[in-house]
């Protein structure tokens, strides 16, 4: 079974984590990639997030996959319970994430039924293209990024942080650009998406 969690921020939404499981969480491991935040000035969420994990009582194994060797980001892709992949610049972590060759680690991963947790730009990702998020994030961030053909996990597009700053703004403009288009599902930063095979649901609070 395909399993996702998508959020705008796990720290925001990690109490509804262990009912969506539907396991004991304690003592699992999660694969965890801060790559989005890399050339990000701000990146406190990060650590709210890895905070989040561990008072689930999950281990936090980080995963960089910028610099990481294709042994490693095998070994941690596939051995850990769960993946995560964090906020940032969603151009620079597709860029990042097909250079390295885990994209198609964590795809292989999705498919065999390991549960994914994105939040931001790694909800984003799972998308079938990034490019709708254009408006959010700056494409320049990722030069050598040739196409935005992203994972393509779910046939929908996240729209985070709906109606909360800083982004309140540009959400707005990208689901009126983009609304008649492309299949949009905004979530605040206190809600989530489960994706259950093809069952989906919002959950959490607007």
């Amino acid at each position: 079974m395909k399993k996702l969690f998508l959020a705008s921020s796990f720290a925001d939404v990690s109490q509804y984590f262990s009912q969506f499981i539907g396991e004991n969480i304690q003592g699992k491991t999660v694969t965890f990639i801060p790559t989005a935040s890399n050339l990000e000035d701000i990146n406190h969420y990060m650590q709210n997030d890895k905070k989040a994990f561990e008072a689930l009582g999950i281990k936090v194994d980080e995963l960089d996959v910028a610099e990481a060797t294709p042994t490693l980001i095998q070994q941690k892709i596939t051995s850990n319970d769960y993946i995560f992949i964090g906020g940032g610049n969603t151009f620079y972590l597709l860029h990042m994430l097909k250079e390295s060759g885990a994209d198609q680690l964590i795809i292989q991963q999705i498919q065999q039924g390991k549960p994914y947790i994105g939040t931001s730009a790694g909800s984003v990702i799972v998308a079938p293209n990034i490019e709708y998020i254009g408006l959010m994030d700056e494409k320049d961030k990722a030069p050598l990024l040739t196409d935005y053909i992203a994972l393509n996990m779910v046939d929908f597009y996240p729209l985070p942080h709906y109606g909360n700053p800083p982004f309140k703004e540009t959400a707005e403009q990208t689901l009126n650009k983009y609304q008649q288009q492309l299949h949009l599902y905004p979530i605040s930063n206190t809600q989530f998406i489960s994706v259950k095979d093809n069952d989906l649901q919002i959950g959490g609070m607007r």
